[in-house]
């Protein structure tokens, strides 16, 4: 809401409503930044527990599961571009495949998993998933930034990034507010942060 009443504020109507690339990075930082908030000011262990669980888990629903789900809808395009008829079965084993893939021999398997697409609401619309991924990644950087950088960060943030609507294209908007996606440095330094509270977490328990 507080992005949205920015870019329309700030931007005249032709430009006041930003692209689906960052539809999700205004949001997802102040979850991260409220986190963050919350692990400084907690001094209960087991809430401390669920707190970087929590965290962690977002990871894994968004950058990790959000990845897999649009290389997911990036195979069926390509196998329906070969001209292969996309039935129920193949989409079925398209996806059981990524899910051991992505999850690893590790993690126990379930055959019915292969279903899980079906309800996906998203993939009914193409191209979507991926930028859950992307956002948060970009949204973890810019936490990051405000929390090291403090004010300075904040006005760049608010004036580079949320009043900018769609006035420029998403990679030289997010460019500008201070986070470079036409690089792999925002998805790299996010799963450096996993790992860093992965870490927090394996010390807390």
């Amino acid at each position: 809401s507080i992005h949205s009443y920015y870019s329309i504020t700030a931007q005249d109507y032709a430009y006041s409503d930003y692209k689906i690339f960052v539809a999700e990075v205004a949001s997802t930082c102040n979850e991260c930044l409220l986190m963050h908030d919350l692990l400084e000011k907690t001094t209960d262990k087991e809430q401390r527990k669920y707190l970087l669980n929590h965290y962690l888990d977002s990871f894994k629903g968004t950058l990790f599961r959000q990845t897999m789900f649009a290389e997911f809808e990036k195979n069926a395009h390509e196998y329906c571009a070969q001209g292969k008829p996309l039935t129920a079965e193949a989409l079925s084993q398209m996806y059981l495949e990524l899910n051991q893939k992505y999850f690893g021999p590790d993690m126990e398997k379930d055959e019915e998993i292969a279903y899980e697409w079906m309800r996906i609401p998203h993939f009914y619309t193409p191209y979507y998933v991926y930028q859950y991924s992307t956002g948060y990644s970009a949204a973890v950087a810019f936490s990051k930034m405000i929390i090291e950088d403090g004010k300075p960060a904040v006005d760049k943030y608010i004036n580079n990034f949320l009043c900018g609507g769609c006035s420029k294209d998403p990679i030289d908007l997010l460019k500008s507010a201070g986070v470079d996606m036409s690089t792999p440095k925002p998805v790299d330094d996010a799963l450096n942060v996993f790992e860093d509270y992965l870490k927090k977490l394996e010390i807390t328990v």
